[in-house]
């Protein structure tokens, strides 16, 4: 099995420098905006997703 994917950017500030936490599995820290952030893998999905023609919107 891998090793799960590192986020690429911060989702406050947008900036790539990211370090992880101590706080834990899947906690990161952003050296630009000095946030701290954890991130949590929910699950899969019953329905899954599904996609309209066209562009529309989801139902």
């Amino acid at each position: 099995m891998s090793e799960r994917a590192a986020p690429f950017y911060c989702p406050y500030c947008g900036d790539e420098d990211l370090r992880p936490s101590e706080q834990g599995h899947g906690a990161w820290e952003c050296a630009a905006c000095n946030r701290a952030f954890q991130l949590k893998f929910l699950g899969l999905l019953a329905r899954g997703v599904r996609r309209t023609e066209a562009g529309g919107d989801a139902i």
